[in-house]
């Protein structure tokens, strides 16, 4: 089993771009799906993205597509979450899940990372 460690997390300001890597260590990383969920204080986790083992298939919740990219290098071991335009609301802790699973992870299963804080301010 893969362990997480999400990184990339900082304090940042309104409409910058801010990149989050997921890299795992362990064995098989290629065969897992991961998705990246945050958890803004007082609220619950939200799903933000979702990507396949392959990378072929990608899954945005509707509330930053368009503005968020996912993507994978199975070689690095790592996952990316690209998010441009950054918005106050976009404040959360950021948490990478992986599950060795054909679907995209819900976030009920699987390994979870420590999660990374971003923050943006006006």
């Amino acid at each position: 089993q893969v362990q997480l460690v999400e990184s990339g997390g900082g304090l940042r300001r309104v409409g910058e771009t801010l990149r989050l890597s997921c890299t795992a260590s362990g064995r098989w990383f290629s065969l897992y799906t991961v998705a990246w969920f945050r958890q803004a204080p007082g609220k619950r986790r939200e799903f933000v993205a979702g990507i396949s083992d392959s990378g072929g298939r990608r899954l945005y919740a509707d509330s930053v597509k368009g503005r968020i990219t996912i993507s994978r290098d199975n070689d690095q071991n790592t996952v990316y979450l690209e998010m441009t335009n950054l918005k106050p609301e976009d404040t959360a802790v950021y948490s990478c899940n992986a599950e060795m699973s054909a679907h995209i992870p819900t976030g009920l299963r699987g390994v979870w990372g420590q999660g990374t804080q971003v923050t943006v301010s006006a």
